[in-house]
């Protein structure tokens, strides 16, 4: 059976590989995020992140493994928004996100160690939102929940029910989409 690696600190995506593996360690990724500058195309930033955290991994282990690595931006107008810095930061990012269509974007890269093999893509999911008033941004801001997450909310929990609908993959705004997951782990030759 081959290692598994999750390069990924994230409970989220260690719950959601879990519905395709039991079999997998984590090692979280120690790459710096701001080596890799918005360049303006989500979907190429995406996945230069998730190499990035899955090759820093990767160099790490002197052992075979597969290495995953992901990462997970939400775009605006073709701005990105990542975790807020602070409580004013998320209500600013849940305003602009009021009431509009949005992208969340998550790129995933595997890493072989044995055969050097790394297969990178992206997952693009179109979100809506409601109208949401300032108190409900308040209130949710008050959970804690944005603080931690893209874009200042988190589908899964108290934020999705400011979703009105989504065209995509449900997973991909969690966190980690399980079915281009699960393709490319077939496409690389892993057998779960």
């Amino acid at each position: 059976m081959m290692r598994l690696v999750l390069a990924s600190a994230s409970e989220r995506r260690q719950n959601l590989l879990h519905r395709l593996t039991d079999n997998f360690e984590i090692i979280v990724s120690n790459f710096n995020e701001d080596k890799i500058a918005f360049k303006g195309d989500c979907g190429n930033y995406v996945m230069e992140l998730a190499k990035g955290k899955a090759m820093e991994v990767a160099n790490r282990l002197n052992t075979d493994a597969v290495v995953i690595g992901s990462d997970t931006i939400v775009s605006f107008k073709n701005n990105v928004l990542g975790k807020p810095k602070n409580e004013l930061d998320a209500f600013n990012m849940l305003k602009l996100l009021s009431g509009d269509t949005h992208q969340v974007y998550s790129g995933i890269a595997l890493v072989d160690k044995v055969s050097k093999n790394i297969k990178i893509d992206y997952v693009c999911t179109n979100v809506k939102f409601s109208t949401i008033t300032d108190e409900q941004i308040k209130k949710y801001i008050d959970t804690g929940e944005p603080m931690d997450k893209a874009g200042a909310y988190g589908i899964q929990g108290f934020g999705g029910v400011f979703v009105e609908e989504i065209h995509g993959c449900y997973y991909n705004v969690v966190g980690l989409s399980l079915n281009k997951l699960n393709c490319m782990f077939k496409e690389m030759g892993v057998n779960l």
